[in-house]
């Protein structure tokens, strides 16, 4: 991958990191991020989304704009592509570390680690790719403001918010700087630091926060179990929800007589190949019993994505995976190409390299689909410990713990790959980063308004297909 190679790993010093982070101010100074200002020749935003589009399931896309309709902050969510476009075509630091590529606060989050603890960690890598630092840090910010006027929130509120976030991100990032390599590496965010911060904002803080925590746990297989299936036959399936919830059989049979078996034996054969020796040991004991095409989240309906039923010793013994098409990232346009030709494999070496914990059966594949075309994948289980926030109703406190925490874990995140020493000394220990994201984060909270607007016009004249709730 492109940062394996950084030059600092074994050539510079890190007095010489240090000065290349500040260098990096005379080409772009930390108070010129402040600045958003749409140039004349910037795309039209539901162009942008159209253009995602036309590779999806055309049923299903009907669904993602009805989604992204629900309010400007369900509109954020889905135009990854849209932010972008737009940091691809201002100046950036050259600081390069793995991006998460949708860095908005939604898509951090608690889940098992291997070791069986609660962690919290970015938790969605659809769009990773190296690139420059601050265009993760830009997309929480403007989430953040983006979230906090869906809240009601004053302005005051939303821009303490932003300042928890980043300013948690640049103090963090000042202690990697000073840290062993491996020590980096190890460091990891559990439950316990995050309840620790929560009891500091209050005693109902803290009771939101263990009540999240409980819901997180409870949220394992055999829950998915018993909210996802039923017994038919006397056997375990998938239980039909359409369009949402669309098991295998019947797509099979929209499309003409194939062999059910066979489709998913082809997808298991490429996807154990990805898995270490005894990892693929451990998925060997367990068995497909039925697969269904499902949708989810608001940016990725209309990809292609899977949810496999597998059963161990017995049906209390179940194993829920699900498989998501993985197409190049929505920063691929605007950076350095990576080493992969497989763009689940990009997914899969971008979330490893990010997260603390992984998923112990995370991988990918590349599979020719029902309709004849080949599409990558990556693999992972559906549930496994798996809670986060919810903005609605949640009071100014809230968000800026979970700004905070957002913030605190994206610099881990980011050091575990781009040089800390250089994106320290260009943050610099005042807050002079922290303030230009804030305006920077009201900035583009309006541009995500206009481009909302964008949507709900088309929407209105016909223009793009939405079905809303």
């Amino acid at each position: 991958m492109t940062t394996s190679s950084a030059p600092w790993n074994s050539v510079l010093t890190p007095d010489e990191r240090a000065a290349r982070g500040k260098a990096a101010r005379a080409s772009l100074r930390r108070s010129e991020h402040a600045r958003y200002e749409p140039g004349s020749a910037r795309p039209d935003p539901v162009e942008v989304l159209r253009s995602q589009s036309a590779t999806r399931v055309p049923e299903l896309v009907p669904i993602r704009y009805g989604r992204m309709l629900a309010s400007p902050f369900h509109f954020y969510r889905g135009a990854a592509a849209v932010m972008a476009a737009d940091l691809g075509a201002v100046p950036h630091t050259g600081l390069t570390t793995q991006l998460c590529g949708d860095a908005h606060l939604l898509n951090f989050g608690l889940f098992a680690s291997p070791e069986r603890s609660l962690v919290f960690d970015v938790n969605d890598f659809d769009e990773t790719h190296p690139g420059p630092f601050e265009w993760d840090v830009k997309r929480l910010a403007a989430s953040l403001a983006v979230a906090g006027r869906e809240g009601g929130f004053t302005a005051r509120d939303r821009a303490t918010a932003v300042r928890e976030a980043v300013s948690a991100y640049r103090l963090r990032m000042q202690r990697f700087a000073g840290m062993r390599i491996l020590d980096i590496w190890y460091a990891q965010d559990e439950a316990a630091a995050l309840r620790e911060l929560a009891a500091q904002g209050g005693e109902r803080l803290l009771r939101r926060t263990d009540e999240l925590f409980a819901k997180a746990r409870g949220k394992d297989h055999l829950r998915a179990l018993a909210r996802l299936t039923r017994r038919v036959d006397g056997k375990l399936r998938i239980a039909p929800s359409p369009p949402l919830i669309v098991p295998l059989s019947d797509l099979l049979a929209e499309s003409g007589p194939t062999d059910q078996d066979t489709a998913v034996r082809g997808l298991f054969d490429a996807y154990g190949q990805s898995l270490s020796s005894e990892r693929r040991e451990l998925l060997g004991r367990f068995h497909v019993v039925d697969m269904a095409r499902k949708v989810v989240g608001v940016g990725s309906v209309g990809t292609r994505c899977w949810i496999i039923l597998l059963l161990g010793r017995d049906d209390d013994d179940p194993l829920l995976l699900q498989a998501k098409e993985a197409g190049e990232s929505v920063l691929a346009p605007y950076t350095a190409p990576t080493a992969y030709d497989n763009q689940g494999h990009r997914v899969v070496a971008g979330q490893r390299l990010m997260q603390a914990a992984s998923d112990i059966f995370l991988g990918w594949e590349r599979v020719t689909g029902i309709d004849g075309r080949r599409r990558d994948f990556y693999l992972r289980q559906l549930y496994d410990w798996k809670g986060g926030a919810q903005t609605e109703n949640m009071r100014p406190e809230g968000l800026q713990l979970l700004a905070r925490a957002c913030g605190f874990s994206l610099a881990r995140a980011h050091a575990r790959s781009g040089d800390p020493v250089a994106i320290a000394a260009y943050l610099g220990t005042v807050d002079s980063f922290d303030r230009a994201l804030v305006a920077f984060a009201e900035a583009y909270a309006d541009q995500n308004q206009r481009d909302y607007d964008a949507l709900v016009a088309a929407v209105r004249t016909g223009r793009v297909a939405a079905v809303e709730g």
